[in-house]
């Protein structure tokens, strides 16, 4: 596994709810990941179930703090659809079918397909929705903010012409 694809599979650890897995994962992930050592320092730091609670905090769906890159863009609007139909045919596209629990927009699912496939158009594609994210967290105070800015340095460069 490329040095990218490892980054991009760790990012995805990183922004998945912390249970009992996660924590057992954290010295493989602080190790294998040295751009998400500022999260899994704090990570590795703080209690559990502190850890847990915070999660849920930060990413409640009905803030802009959504792991779910679509609603960024469409939510509240039919588009919406379209764009999970969208994400879909791209992981089909590379042989993945997508039968997770959450919609196939969910970043650390993006993350996970990028690792897997070296594929970050879905990620490009959605770059301002990373940054509104990345603020979002960031103006909120949490560390899950180093993840995210992590996975923005991470991409390739924007096209000439394009916003940051």
């Amino acid at each position: 596994m490329s040095t990218d694809a490892v980054f991009y599979q760790a990012a995805a650890l990183c922004l998945t709810y912390p249970g009992d897995d996660f924590v057992a994962r954290l010295p493989l992930l602080r190790q294998a990941a040295p751009r998400l050592r500022e999260f899994t320092d704090h990570a590795t730091a703080t209690p559990p179930r502190e850890l847990a609670a915070h999660y849920a905090e930060v990413f409640d769906c009905e803030n802009r703090r959504s792991l779910y890159l679509s609603r960024w863009q469409d939510d509240g609007t039919r588009r919406r659809g379209m764009s999970l139909v969208r994400f879909k045919e791209v992981y089909q596209a590379y042989g993945m079918e997508f039968t997770g629990e959450e919609l196939p927009d969910f970043l650390p699912a993006v993350l996970e397909f990028t690792a897997r496939t070296g594929n970050t158009d879905l990620l490009t594609e959605h770059r301002d929705c990373l940054a509104q994210l990345r603020r979002g967290l960031a103006d909120f105070g949490t560390p899950y903010a180093s993840v995210l800015t992590a996975v923005c340095t991470a991409m390739p460069a924007a096209p000439t012409g394009t916003r940051p």
